[in-house]
């Protein structure tokens, strides 16, 4: 599932191959993906029109048009944008096709969870994102510590609840909680001042070093690089890891590192 790091990589992808560059035409291959507008009329208030510098808000990627609409994009669990130099045969799960000088933006997603809508101005962009909490790669020690104080849930679920937080996802949010020692499934409520630092310090690191890795990085040092493992044992320790659902989630954790 493309989570915070994964979108970022995105948001770069069109930075560099899109950004300034005008649309010379929209093929909308499939418009089970389109939100709230028809194909043809997407296709025409694009068409023309360059893209402006994209930016980024947890997993939503916001890309400016220059006199026109504000192209908004969420990438679901199997979504992508891919940057494809002319003569690149096109994939079968690719849904809406941007045509640029010298290649294509393609966004590509099986299962069409999600996909692109158009607001029409910033303010509409509030609107549709209205509902989504602060960014997880911005927001400091103090905000985490207010949104999360208090709540009767269990960490991990409000973590990766997006009206919480925004950016965090499975992954991610088992891979901050063992970084900073702390069980999934602890209640919000009785997190210490100095679980929730550590908490920061933890996210910071790991959505730092995940950026930069366009994703969230599979380390022989990290748990992402031992949660499919059957047990599997936690890098930190060598205790066998233990596998269960949170808020839903599959999750997985060191017993010893992170008790209950």
């Amino acid at each position: 599932m493309p989570e915070l790091p994964d979108v970022e990589g995105f948001r770069r992808v069109l930075a560099e191959h899109g950004a300034g560059r005008p649309v010379q035409g929209v093929d909308v291959l499939d418009r089970g993906v389109l939100r709230g507008i028809a194909p043809k009329p997407f296709a025409e208030r694009l068409r023309g029109r360059r893209l402006e510098e994209p930016s980024r808000h947890g997993k939503w990627l916001i890309v400016p048009v220059r006199d026109g609409p504000v192209l908004l994009a969420h990438f679901g669990m199997t979504g992508s944008l891919e940057w494809a130099p002319d003569g690149v045969e096109r994939h079968r799960h690719d849904r809406v096709v941007f045509v640029l000088p010298g290649g294509e933006l393609r966004y590509r997603d099986m299962r069409k969870l999600q996909g692109l809508r158009l607001a029409a101005d910033d303010g509409e962009v509030e609107k549709v994102l209205g509902d989504v909490g602060p960014d997880a790669l911005t927001v400091t020690r103090a905000q985490l510590r207010e949104l999360l104080r208090g709540r009767r849930r269990q960490v991990k679920p409000a973590l990766a609840d997006q009206s919480v937080l925004a950016g965090l996802g499975n992954l991610l949010a088992d891979e901050i909680l063992w970084h900073a020692r702390i069980h999934p499934r602890r209640t919000c409520a009785v997190l210490t001042d100095d679980d929730l630092a550590r908490l920061h310090r933890s996210m910071r690191s790991v959505l730092r070093r995940s950026v930069a890795a366009e994703r969230v990085p599979p380390r022989p040092s990290w748990l992402t690089g031992h949660r499919d493992d059957r047990p599997g044992s936690c890098p930190r320790c060598g205790a066998a890891l233990a596998h269960g659902r949170t808020g839903g989630r599959g999750t997985t954790w060191c017993p010893h590192c992170q008790p209950d």
